[in-house]
C-alpha cells in the first residue's frame, strides 16, 4: 500500500466526536498521512443539549495556509471536504484542488448540510448550490437523502422505493460527480444502508437499523470510507467497511446513556484496522 498524503477541510468541534476530531484519527489509523485545514473552531458541536458554544470562523486563514504550502512545494494525493459552512469556503476548496492536488489526485466531498428534509441552521439554498458545484468535480460524494435532494432539487420523501433512490443517484451523477455513496437508504423499518453507485451501476449494502440517534456518525462513516477507498479498496467494498465500522462504533456506545454527544469510535478502530488487512 502506498503511503498517501490526504488533506481534509472541515471544522474542529473541540468536544463532540465529529468533523476533524473524527477524520484525523480515523484516516491516520487507515495508514494515511493526514493534514488538516480547520474551517472553524467550536468549543462543542451544535447538536443535542449543547448551548452557548464558542465559534471562531477561520475562513480568511485558508488562503494564507495554502500560499505557504505552495511556497514549500506541498501537494496532496487526495482532498476530502466535510462541513464547510459558507460559499466562500467552498470556493477556497475548489482552489485548493486546482493548486495543491497532485496529478491523478482524488477529490471526495461529504456535502454535510442537512438531515430529515431540512438544511442545518444558518445555511440556505445558495449554499446548497455552491456545494453542488464543488461536488461536480469530485471523484466520490457522500450525501444523505436530504442533502441529495437539496443539491438536485428533487423532492424529499421519507417513504420511497428503489425507483426514487435511482432517480436521486442519476441526478447526483448529472451534477458531475464520478461516483456516489448515498447514505441512510432504508426500504424497510428494521434496516438501513448505503448505496454505492459508479458508472450507472448501483449496489445496496444493508445492515440493521439501530433505534437511537447519535451525533457524528456521518463523519465516522465518511472518514472510514475515504481511508479504505484510498487504500485501494473497490468502491462498494470501501462503503461496506465504513458501514460496518460505523455500526461497531454505535455498538460501543449503546450501553452508555450519558455519552449522547457522539460515538465511541476509538474503541472500534482495532476492528477497522483488521478489516483493512483482509
Amino acid at each position: 500500500m502506498a503511503y498517501k498524503r490526504i488533506l481534509t477541510v472541515q471544522d474542529v468541534s473541540c468536544l463532540g466526536q465529529c468533523s476533524l476530531t473524527v477524520a484525523l484519527p480515523v484516516l491516520s489509523a487507515c495508514g494515511h498521512e493526514t493534514c488538516i485545514i480547520p474551517s472553524a473552531v467550536l468549543s462543542t458541536h451544535t447538536g443535542g443539549s449543547f448551548s452557548g458554544y464558542t465559534f471562531r470562523d477561520l475562513t480568511e486563514d485558508i488562503p494564507a495556509i495554502c500560499r505557504h504550502w505552495q511556497s514549500q512545494g506541498v501537494s496532496f494525493d487526495a482532498v476530502y471536504a466535510g462541513y464547510l459552512g459558507s460559499r466562500k469556503q467552498a470556493a477556497y476548496v475548489r482552489q485548493i484542488c486546482e493548486t495543491l492536488l497532485r496529478p491523478g489526485g482524488k477529490i471526495v466531498v461529504d456535502p454535510a448540510m442537512g438531515d430529515n428534509g431540512v438544511l442545518y441552521a444558518g445555511l440556505d439554498g445558495a449554499y446548497a448550490a455552491a456545494i453542488a458545484g464543488l461536488c461536480a468535480g469530485a471523484d466520490v460524494i457522500l450525501p444523505n437523502i436530504t442533502e441529495a435532494c437539496l443539491m438536485t432539487g428533487l423532492p424529499y420523501r421519507e417513504d420511497y422505493g428503489e425507483d426514487y433512490i435511482q432517480d436521486l443517484l442519476s441526478a447526483l451523477l448529472d451534477l458531475g460527480a464520478r461516483s456516489v455513496i448515498l447514505t441512510g437508504v432504508s426500504y424497510e423499518p428494521g434496516s438501513t444502508g448505503v448505496v454505492a453507485c459508479k458508472e450507472g451501476e448501483s449496489r445496496l449494502y444493508r445492515h440493521p437499523r439501530i433505534p437511537r440517534m447519535f451525533h457524528g456518525t456521518g463523519d465516522v462513516y465518511a472518514s472510514a470510507f475515504v481511508g479504505a477507498w484510498l487504500q485501494g479498496r473497490e468502491l462498494f467494498e470501501a462503503a461496506k467497511i465504513a458501514a460496518d465500522f460505523t455500526v461497531a462504533s454505535i455498538g460501543q456506545t449503546l450501553d452508555d446513556e450519558e455519552h449522547w454527544y457522539g460515538v465511541k469510535f476509538e474503541l472500534a478502530l482495532p476492528g477497522l484496522i483488521e478489516a483493512l488487512k483482509e
